[in-house]
């Protein structure tokens, strides 16, 4: 393993065996590791150096708590989150499947019943969220996880906590909060105060491109 992982796999040792990494993205890296305590599988996401630098632990924590608390059956929940070592993290159950990207990349685009249910439910997800005042911010098909064919949001609130937590400070990380092919206008121009709305316009993006095979803006 490289050292980095080595150092989390050292500090995560008494609660979290790490077996391997499963992706990495813009904003972490996503590794499947083993709950000691509980003895599950989880997914523990680590957020990357220079944003764990500009957030701080302390205030992330603070602002993660805000999706802790969201119980709905598509909406993937939120186990736990910390600091170790200088590593910022949080921990959600690990869902054997794909996601909706994984699907689109192999099937281009889905038949109108099942992208309907499959939008339909993440609506309903997001329903429940924005009734408790959560916006997502970055809903899109790679945070879309299929389980035998029903789906989750991941990731939900994560772009708040980092936005939150962050401050006016992300440009000092060279990293941007949300996905330009799903972004509505007012995220994309940098509103400070999105609504949920956003979510709403970045859902309607994603169901486009389960319809065509192709997201409603594409380029550079």
């Amino acid at each position: 393993m490289s050292q980095p992982v080595d150092r989390l796999t050292s500090a995560l040792a008494d609660r979290y065996a790490i077996e391997r990494e499963l992706g990495a993205g813009g904003m972490a890296t996503v590794y499947l590791a083993h709950d000691v305590r509980h003895d599950r599988k989880v997914a523990i996401k680590v957020l990357r150096p220079e944003l764990a630098a500009v957030l701080g632990a302390e205030r992330f924590v603070q602002e993660i708590k805000t999706t802790a608390n969201l119980q709905h059956p598509h909406i993937l929940p939120l186990f736990d989150s910390g600091e170790a070592d200088g590593f910022l993290y949080y921990v959600m159950p690990y869902i054997e499947g794909e996601t909706l990207r994984d699907k689109l990349n192999r099937e281009k685009q889905l038949g109108i019943e099942e992208a309907v249910r499959i939008a339909t439910e993440v609506a309903d997800a997001l329903d429940y969220a924005h009734r408790h005042n959560v916006i997502h911010r970055d809903i899109k098909p790679e945070n879309i996880l299929l389980h035998d064919g029903r789906p989750m949001v991941a990731d939900f609130g994560i772009a708040l906590a980092v936005s939150a937590a962050a401050g006016g400070r992300m440009t000092e990380t060279g990293l941007s909060l949300g996905t330009p092919h799903y972004m509505s206008p007012e995220q994309a121009t940098a509103e400070k105060d999105l609504t949920n709305r956003s979510d709403i316009y970045s859902l309607g993006a994603v169901l486009y491109e389960m319809l065509t095979g192709d997201p409603p803006h594409v380029g550079s």
